[in-house]
């Protein structure tokens, strides 16, 4: 098994504990906690997977993502009260997820042939539309819509990897600096609470 192999695998676990859990702070029953932590793993993949007509989509071609779901879930059942209070440990492994599959889904759209700014934004919906279907079906304003630093991070991580691709540098060293761009800049973001602007007023508003 590969090292971006299994980091994958440890990004869709923790994407799932974390879908897991929010459904069963709203009082989910187990198969909605099950749908719930499997949209919020395999989502962005699959939305992916969709738009650029490839197949096997994701979780399809490989089930070691299905079992790790799975897993996700009886763990979480069985170490909620343990593992709820943990929201640092489960934002590391959330940045640490998104990271990866900014690369992954980026990659996968340079290989697809994708054109290379096509290939970025395959990467952060591979990264960020898995909590996006969970936030909605939780009844959540998504997390990407808010002032916090999120898919921002996605995006310049993929174009990190978009130049390394050029530059041809030795894949694991691309897989290495872009993982430690998004997680830096999230990390960051948080730490010193860096958001986006929101539009309060219009320009011209500004001028009278």
């Amino acid at each position: 098994m590969s090292l971006i192999y299994s980091l994958d695998i440890i990004g869709t676990f923790a994407f799932a504990v974390s879908g897991a859990l929010i459904a069963s702070k709203k009082k989910f029953d187990l198969f909605g906690v099950l749908i719930i932590a499997f949209i919020t793993a395999v989502g962005g993949g699959m939305i992916r997977d969709v738009l650029i007509n490839y197949h096997p989509i994701n979780w399809i071609g490989d089930l070691n993502y299905i079992w790790t779901i799975l897993i996700a879930v009886i763990f979480t059942f069985l170490f909620k009260s343990k593992i709820a209070p943990l929201s640092k440990t489960l934002f590391l492994f959330d940045t640490i997820g998104i990271a990866v599959f900014t690369m992954l889904g980026t990659e996968k759209g340079l290989n697809f042939g994708l054109h290379p700014f096509v290939a970025v934004v395959m990467g952060v919906v591979s990264a960020v539309m898995g909590g996006v279907l969970r936030d909605v079906l939780t009844q959540q304003v998504p997390l990407i819509f808010k002032k916090e630093i999120y898919a921002l991070a996605c995006f310049i991580g993929a174009f990190v990897f978009l130049l390394l691709n050029n530059l041809k540098l030795s894949i694991n060293l691309q897989y290495l600096i872009t993982v430690i761009t998004v997680v830096t800049i999230r990390l960051v973001a948080v730490k010193y609470k860096l958001k986006l602007p929101t539009i309060k007023e219009d320009l011209f508003g500004k001028l009278k």
